[in-house]
């Protein structure tokens, strides 16, 4: 069920991409208002094309998908990313013991003590 609303979803997208792209612009009539001619700056917008009927509809699907998986996903998931780590202590968990910090204890008599070894 989750890969049939996968795919449904990624086709959904990808239509409603190339319906997008494929409308014309709006801003082309604010452009026109200030050189003069446009009367539909703020007034009616005429008909519903096509392409905005359809843009409209695969929106619709798109977040009726969008739920659903996010319903699915959360039924599927029963525990944590956490609680799977287990015993192991994580990613960063290894063998190797980190190596000791140096002295940094002022010396008795002031004395400066000796330089750190180099690693």
């Amino acid at each position: 069920m989750t890969a049939l609303l996968t795919t449904i979803h990624v086709l959904v997208c990808l239509t409603m991409v190339g319906i997008i792209l494929l409308q014309r612009g709006k801003g082309a009539d604010i452009g026109a208002a200030f050189g003069g001619g446009s009367h539909t700056l703020f007034g009616a917008r005429g008909a519903t094309t096509f392409l905005a009927k359809v843009t409209i509809a695969c929106a619709g699907i798109f977040m009726a998908t969008s739920i659903s998986l996010a319903i699915a996903a959360r039924h599927q998931a029963s525990t944590s990313v956490i609680d799977d780590m287990g015993e192991t202590g994580g990613f960063f968990s290894n063998d190797v013991e980190p190596a000791p910090l140096p002295d940094l204890t002022p010396a008795p008599g002031g004395e400066k003590p000796p330089p750190a070894p180099a690693p």
